[in-house]
């Protein structure tokens, strides 16, 4: 199994390329990070200053979306650090949330996410693609390679996930959830004639090592909200009777009054009241370094290649160091120098 943190763009940008050197000194091998452009600061200059200061660490969103840069000049920007640091790049996209909603935008269609998957992935790999009635390449890229990873939870955007990506991220650690979306993703993936396995499966989630559980749950209760957003359009769009979707993913969004995405994808949001402790701990991963075990080799057994931490809480390094020493040793198989 594979780790990967999940960070925020927050000032000063210093701090995010300093978590980034810790994760790769501690064995993680993905920095994935929000990308927010009037939340946060701007990912892809920051991915620069990671790269140039790691060694094989890989970067990307964690998600963009097709709604709030152009395609082409998504593609271009892949393309253009991989060609400085040698493909160290990876690109998660969705539909859209928070870019898309600050201002007062819409989420992508699904037709949408289809084609800029395919506008991206080709152009940054260093192919030619018909878009927008021109033929197009970057004709100066020679050797870019790039993965796209789709972000998703409902049905549809499932079945697309496992018809075009090259990975598959969900957004919390939920096992019976997990079983459900995995096995979804692949099932399209054999009707399009793919192999199911060459699907990558990334599972993200905060993660929180120690003893006081309920200061855990303080910390990290946002996430709930953030999901909650995604889940309140499959609700609308496919209802909460069990029928499309998990009642383990709907049901605990009855009690959601709106959100503030002002404390979006922070410790301490106002708007997450209606988390219940159950999600909490069913969505994230919290408790000593024994339960965080535990849990990853159950997912791992599902057919996770990468857990990704979401480090929003206030024990980002000791969580870090703990993953570093405890978990990530239990996850990852060591052969024999000599047998």
């Amino acid at each position: 199994m594979d780790f990967g943190v999940v960070l925020q763009c927050n000032p000063p940008a210093w701090r995010v390329v300093d978590l980034a050197k810790k994760a790769e000194i501690a064995g993680f091998s993905y920095v994935w990070t929000f990308d927010s452009h009037l939340l946060w600061q701007e990912p892809y200059v920051i991915y620069s200053q990671i790269l140039s200061q790691t060694n094989r660490i890989i970067v990307g969103p964690m998600v963009t979306n097709p709604a709030t840069r152009d395609w082409t000049v998504t593609a271009s920007t892949y393309a253009t650090l991989n060609d400085m640091f040698g493909n160290r790049t990876v690109c998660g996209i969705g539909r859209g949330d928070s870019a898309v909603r600050v201002t007062n935008g819409r989420p992508s269609t699904l037709a949408e996410l289809r084609e800029s998957i395919h506008v991206i992935r080709e152009l940054a790999n260093g192919r030619s693609v018909d878009h927008n009635g021109s033929h197009l390449r970057l004709p100066w890229s020679k050797g870019s390679q790039l993965d796209m990873y789709v972000a998703a939870y409902g049905p549809k955007a499932l079945a697309l996930t496992g018809e075009v990506a090259d990975g598959f991220i969900l957004q919390l650690a939920d096992l019976a959830i997990a079983e459900w979306s995995i096995a979804a993703v692949r099932r399209a993936a054999e009707q399009a004639g793919r192999d199911p396995m060459s699907v990558k499966i990334c599972v993200a989630a905060p993660a929180y090592v120690g003893d006081d559980i309920e200061h855990q749950r303080d910390q990290v209760r946002w996430f709930g909200g953030m999901v909650g957003n995604h889940v309140a359009d499959i609700v609308e769009r496919y209802g909460s009777d069990g029928a499309a979707v998990p009642q383990a993913l709907t049901d605990y969004i009855a009690g959601r009054q709106g959100y503030d995405y002002n404390s979006h994808g922070r410790a301490g949001n106002a708007h997450v009241e209606f988390v219940p402790d159950e999600i909490v701990d069913r969505f994230c991963v919290l408790g000593p370094a024994e339960a965080h075990i535990e849990r990853l080799k159950a997912l791992r057994d599902l057919g996770v290649d990468q857990f990704a931490i979401y480090l929003q809480h206030d024990a980002q390094d000791s969580t870090l160091k703990a993953y570093a020493q405890k978990v990530m040793p239990a996850l990852q198989e060591h052969g024999l120098a000599k047998s």
